[in-house]
C-alpha cells in the first residue's frame, strides 16, 4: 500500500483548510470518499435512477441489479451464508435499534439480563436501556481493566444463565481496544444468550468473518468505510431473522395486504419497508470494491503502524495523557488523548487553524468518559489515506497548542 498514492484518489483531501494542506484525522467519525464511490453515485443518478423491485422497465431492472448486487458484495465482505442474512439499514444505529425493538422486545421478560460494557457507543447503550424499561429486564455492564480492555474472566462473571443478550463493540471508538468477540460470543452461547456486535469501527478496518466469530447479529455503517452516509448493514443469522417481526411497515416489505391483516415478504426484504436506500447501497458496493482492491489485512497493518508511530511521537510531549492500551497488537488505528490544563475543544480549535481535523468531545460515550474520569477527550483516527507525515504535522500542532496555552496562562 502506498498511502500517498491512495490519498490522490480522495478529491476532498487535495485542498487547503485555513491556509494549510488538509490533514484529515477524523475517519472514526466518518471517512472520506474515493473518486470510485463518487462516480458510482453519479452514474446511478445520471444513467439509471429508478426504484427497485417494482418496475419491469430497463432502468428499474438496472437499479435492482445494482442494489441487489451490492447486497451480494456485503455478503462476501463479511462471509455471511446467504443474502437473506443481509439487511440494508440507515446505519449502525438503526441496525442495533432493529435488533432491540424486534428480537429484544419479543424475547425479553422480567428477570432476564442484557449485558454490555462501559466502553459502548451510545447507539449500543440507549436501545438496551429502553428495552430494559419496556420488558423489565436488567441491564448489566462489564467493567474494564485498568488499560481499558475487557477481561474474559470478567465476562464469565457478568454473563449468567439469566442473560439473554450480550451486545459489545468489536473496536472501541475511544480506546481503540479490539475486543475478543469470538470468545465473548462463545461465553454468551454457553449461557443461552445471543451475541450482538457493533462493527462500526471494525468493518472498515479489518477482515470480518461472521461465521468464524459465530455472532448472531452484526451492525455497521457505510460512511465509515469510504461509502455514502445514510446506508448501513444489519447481518443476522437466518433462523433468528425469520422469527423476528419487522419494525417498519409499509410498501415493499409486504407479501399480501388485506383490509385487516397483512403478510410479509421473505428475508431480507421484510425488514426493508418503503423505497430503500438505493444510491447508498450502490455506493457501499463501490466502497467494498475499493477496499478489497487494497486488502483489509493491508489496511489494518498500515493503521496499526500509524497508531504505534503516533503514540511514540505523542508520548514525547510533556503533559500528554493517552487513553487505552499501549501495546500495538491491542489497539486499532486511533489515539485518544488529553493535554494537561487544555480543554480538548481548545486543542481541536488550534489544530483546525493549522488545517488538522481531529474529534473532540465525549465521542458519544459518556459512560466511558465517566469511567476515564474525563469530561471530554481529543481523538486522532487514521485510515488507509493517512501517512506518517500527517502524524508529524499533528504532533507539531500539539506542541504549538501546548506552547500557546502556556503563554496565555
Amino acid at each position: 500500500m502506498n498511502a500517498r498514492e491512495i490519498r490522490e484518489l480522495f478529491p476532498i483531501l487535495n485542498q487547503e483548510v485555513n491556509g494549510s494542506p488538509l490533514v484529515y484525522l477524523d475517519s472514526a467519525a466518518t471517512s472520506q470518499k474515493p473518486v470510485q464511490v463518487i462516480e458510482a453515485l453519479d452514474k446511478y443518478y445520471r444513467e439509471y435512477n429508478s426504484n427497485v423491485h417494482r418496475g419491469v422497465h430497463t432502468l428499474g431492472t438496472r437499479a435492482t441489479d445494482g442494489y441487489e448486487g451490492s447486497r451480494e458484495k456485503v455478503r462476501k465482505f463479511i462471509n455471511a451464508k446467504s443474502i437473506e442474512e443481509i439487511i440494508f439499514t440507515r446505519g449502525t444505529t438503526t441496525a442495533i435499534n432493529t435488533v432491540a425493538a424486534s428480537y429484544g422486545r419479543d424475547s425479553l421478560k422480567e428477570g432476564d439480563e442484557i449485558v454490555i460494557s462501559y466502553m459502548e457507543h451510545h447507539s449500543n447503550i440507549i436501545p438496551w436501556q429502553q428495552m430494559a424499561k419496556q420488558t423489565g429486564a436488567t441491564l448489566k455492564y462489564i467493567d474494564l481493566q485498568e488499560d481499558g480492555t475487557i477481561s474474559l474472566d470478567t465476562v464469565r462473571e457478568v454473563v449468567t444463565e439469566n442473560t439473554k443478550i450480550v451486545s459489545i463493540m468489536q473496536v472501541s471508538n475511544v480506546l481503540g481496544v479490539m475486543n475478543p468477540i469470538k470468545e465473548i460470543a462463545e461465553i454468551a452461547h454457553q449461557n443461552g444468550a445471543i451475541m450482538v456486535v457493533d462493527g462500526a469501527q471494525s468493518a472498515p478496518h479489518m477482515k470480518i468473518d461472521v461465521q468464524d466469530l459465530n455472532c448472531d447479529f452484526l451492525a455497521f455503517s457505510g460512511h465509515k468505510m469510504c461509502g455514502p452516509t445514510g446506508i448501513g448493514v444489519l447481518y443476522g443469522k437466518k433462523a433468528l431473522l425469520e422469527k423476528m417481526e419487522p419494525v417498519e411497515f409499509g410498501g415493499e416489505m409486504i407479501d399480501f395486504v388485506g383490509l385487516y391483516e397483512s403478510t410479509w415478504k421473505e428475508l431480507p426484504w421484510k425488514f426493508e419497508g418503503g423505497t430503500p436506500i438505493i444510491a447508498g447501497a450502490i455506493g457501499l458496493g463501490a466502497a467494498i470494491d475499493f477496499l478489497n482492491e487494497f486488502g483489509l489485512d493491508n489496511i489494518e497493518k498500515h493503521e496499526h503502524a500509524l497508531s504505534a508511530y503516533a503514540m511514540d511521537k505523542m508520548s514525547e510531549i510533556d503533559g500528554m495523557t493517552i487513553y487505552g492500551p499501549r501495546e500495538a497488537g491491542k489497539r486499532a488505528g486511533l489515539v485518544t488523548f488529553n493535554i494537561d490544563d487544555v480543554h480538548p475543544h481548545d486543542v481541536a480549535t488550534v489544530l483546525d487553524a493549522e488545517g488538522i481535523a481531529v474529534r473532540a468531545g465525549h465521542h458519544c460515550a459518556q459512560p466511558l468518559m465517566k469511567w476515564l474520569k474525563a469530561s471530554a477527550t481529543a481523538r486522532a483516527s487514521f485510515y488507509l489515506y493517512n501517512t506518517e507525515e500527517d502524524i508529524d504535522k499533528l504532533v507539531a500542532g500539539l506542541v504549538k497548542t501546548k506552547e500557546y496555552f502556556s503563554d496565555v496562562f
